[in-house]
């Protein structure tokens, strides 16, 4: 996290913040915020009792938590700079017209992203625990909950939760500076 300045109206100066380490928020009372992030399943290409299946386990999931959490969803930008140089070395490799051709329409659909800020939408459930021991018991029966839904689930990395705050704060947008706020 970067260090606060005193004096200055960004918003994250007044968020009990303290640092996120670990896949954790660590709070300026010591709370460690943490969850899991949900990789997305598109459930409505299954067969209808299939996707049934799917629904009445998450209920079930949902209803076994015994402990207060929050679901969000939130938007990655979507970086694909790499991929976009590699298109250029094979473009600038290939020999052949029709690859070139083949080439050039994946750069230009890559560039069509780029210009539009296409994003990735992600899942993650979240909660907060005073007890680091608690905070890994409740990620493990996220994730196996989870599993049992048929869904894949990680503990939340620290960028997880660095993108999570930007879109808090700064409504989708990463920014290196602070969130001003009017005066």
């Amino acid at each position: 996290m970067k260090k606060k300045i005193v004096g200055t109206n960004y918003t994250e100066n007044w968020l009990p913040v303290k640092n996120i380490q670990n896949g954790m928020i660590i709070t300026t009372d010591n709370f460690k915020i943490s969850g899991v992030k949900i990789s997305p399943r598109n459930i409505f290409i299954l067969d209808y009792q299939s996707q049934n299946n799917v629904i009445i386990s998450l209920k079930n999931f949902y209803n076994m938590i015994d402990f207060e959490f929050w679901l969000v969803v939130a938007d990655r930008p979507v970086d694909i700079s790499v991929y976009m140089s590699q298109l250029q070395l094979l473009y600038n490799e290939a020999q052949s017209p029709a690859i070139r051709k083949l080439i050039m329409q994946d750069i230009d659909k890559g560039n069509t992203f780029i210009t539009n800020n296409i994003v990735d939408t992600e899942y993650y459930i979240l909660f907060k625990e005073k007890d680091p021991n608690n905070v890994q018991k409740k990620v493990r029966m996220l994730i196996n909950g989870l599993a049992s839904c048929g869904l894949n689930a990680s503990q939340t990395t620290d960028d997880d939760l660095r993108i999570i705050l930007d879109n808090f704060l700064n409504g989708g947008k990463t920014t290196e500076f602070g969130t001003v706020i009017p005066v």
